[in-house]
């Protein structure tokens, strides 16, 4: 639906038009110029229809307000009578898109509108791949151009045409399915499928049936046969997101398909060639899991052909404005409201915060920047930045006796050892609350998922202690 701003003090106009013009187009009525302003900023004013006629009071003025409309990003179509039909024209030739008489023909004005609307569409579309364009250090859709991230630009080029697996690995929030999608489509495969999977949201009784598919009857609730992500993703590319998330037993199911290249569905005994790409990613140290046991060492060598490490944000800050920038003009228009830049104190203070949520983080604050600002620039003051965030990750822990009742915790021993027990008790107590859900618990802790992660794994029986501790100190 076209969103018109009529700009009139004629009602029965504003009744005709909504009546006539049809479900395609919703007409908001505004008699003054601050109203037309306020339709803009927010968002609901796609084309503006600006209604002149000559018997207006201090008609003057009212065409002084609609040359400062037609001045604005909105396309603008004027309506005037046959005595102001010179005026009409003067304002096309100084920015409105077009003008028709008044009364106006409805199959006249509706082709006008529609022709505005496309031709601000195209505009919009153009000036952003052009402003892309301008962004530098650019691979597919992952932006920066700070030397870790070239780095990065460098391997994704080197692997893109090759059919090795490819193990991506960093923090939450640091885009390495940006990085999977990016050696995808800058490869042979672009074409093709693909099929990105996160491991750890599929339920463990589960998995091996969405992985590989099964056929009618292969268990209980069945109903027909169906196929896996495997032969959904074809001769593209299949993206095994949290890798490290998969049990033992499926573990060894997917390492037998690596060495086979060649699986079946459940209930079959028909083996399916392998023809997808692979690519895997994980945010915890598969090295660590493997000395825990909790992963297979043959997998591991299997899966870890080539790796590229997604830096987190807080190690290429250089590259944070240019990022901002980019959810400021994604989002601007999907709020439909347009922002133009972000003030230089807003740039500083996003350059200073440590960033546990990586570029995810950022995006969530840009959008909720944008819809704080009460104009089209984003100032310090819109951004909502968890600053204690950093004094939690690095132990101080603060007053939060509301997470976990602590009048019944006793400590006991070193230090060291009081304040990781503490640490333990407050990140278990989050995750029992947040009913297993490891992000809203890293969430209300105001920590990083793999901060979380790491706590967790220490409250875990584990004879080394001292080397876990300062592993997660040091984090």
């Amino acid at each position: 639906m076209i969103k018109i701003g009529l700009y009139s003090e004629d009602r029965t106009l504003h009744t005709l038009l909504s009546s006539a013009l049809g479900k395609e187009f919703e007409i908001l009525l505004e008699p003054d110029e601050d109203g037309m302003n306020l339709l803009r900023a927010a968002g609901d004013c796609d084309v503006m229809v600006l209604d002149l006629h000559s018997n207006h009071d201090s008609l003057q003025e009212r065409i002084g307000c609609t040359q400062r409309l037609i001045a604005t990003k909105v396309p603008a179509v004027v309506m005037a009578d046959d005595g102001l039909r010179s005026t009409a024209f003067e304002l096309v030739r100084t920015g409105a898109f077009g003008y028709c008489r008044r009364p106006p023909s409805i199959r006249d004005l509706k082709t006008m509108l529609s022709r505005a609307f496309e031709n601000s569409t195209l505009r919009q579309q153009l000036q952003t791949v052009q402003q892309q364009l301008e962004v530098p250090g650019t691979c597919d859709r992952m932006i920066g151009s700070s030397p870790r991230m070239q780095r990065v630009y460098q391997l994704v080029h080197r692997v893109t045409n090759l059919n090795a697996s490819v193990l991506v690995t960093g923090e939450s929030g640091t885009g390495k399915e940006l990085i999977a999608r990016a050696i995808h489509n800058l490869g042979s495969r672009a074409d093709r499928p693909f099929v990105a999977v996160s491991c750890g949201a599929i339920p463990e009784t589960l998995i091996e049936a969405e992985l590989f598919g099964h056929e009618k009857g292969a268990f209980t609730g069945t109903v027909g046969s169906r196929e896996g992500y495997f032969e959904q993703a074809a001769d593209g590319t299949l993206f095994l997101d949290e890798i490290g998330d998969l049990s033992l037993f499926t573990q060894v199911k997917l390492l037998r398909v690596l060495q086979q290249m060649e699986f079946c569905r459940l209930g079959s005994n028909k083996l399916i060639p392998l023809r997808a790409r692979l690519i895997f990613a994980t945010h915890q140290d598969l090295g660590k899991l493997v000395a825990d046991g909790r992963f297979r060492q043959d997998l591991f060598y299997r899966i870890n052909v080539m790796r590229i490490d997604a830096p987190p944000l807080q190690e290429r800050t250089e590259d944070i404005p240019w990022i901002a920038r980019h959810f400021l003009r994604q989002y601007g228009q999907l709020f439909q409201k347009p922002m133009e830049d972000i003030e230089r104190d807003a740039l500083t203070l996003l350059q200073s915060y440590q960033w546990p949520g990586n570029v995810r983080e950022l995006e969530n604050v840009m959008q909720r920047a944008i819809i704080l600002a009460p104009g089209n620039t984003v100032r310090a003051e819109d951004l909502s930045l968890n600053t204690e965030e950093a004094d939690v990750d690095s132990g101080d822990i603060g007053d939060i006796s509301d997470i976990v009742d602590i009048g019944d915790y006793h400590p006991a021993g070193s230090f060291e050892r009081q304040l990781r027990d503490y640490k333990v008790k407050l990140a278990e107590a989050a995750v029992r609350e947040n009913n297993g859900n490891k992000t809203l618990a890293a969430r209300s802790l105001c920590i990083s998922r793999a901060y979380l992660h790491r706590l967790i794994r220490l409250g875990e029986p584990d004879t080394a202690f001292d080397q876990n501790l300062r592993d997660v100190e040091s984090a």
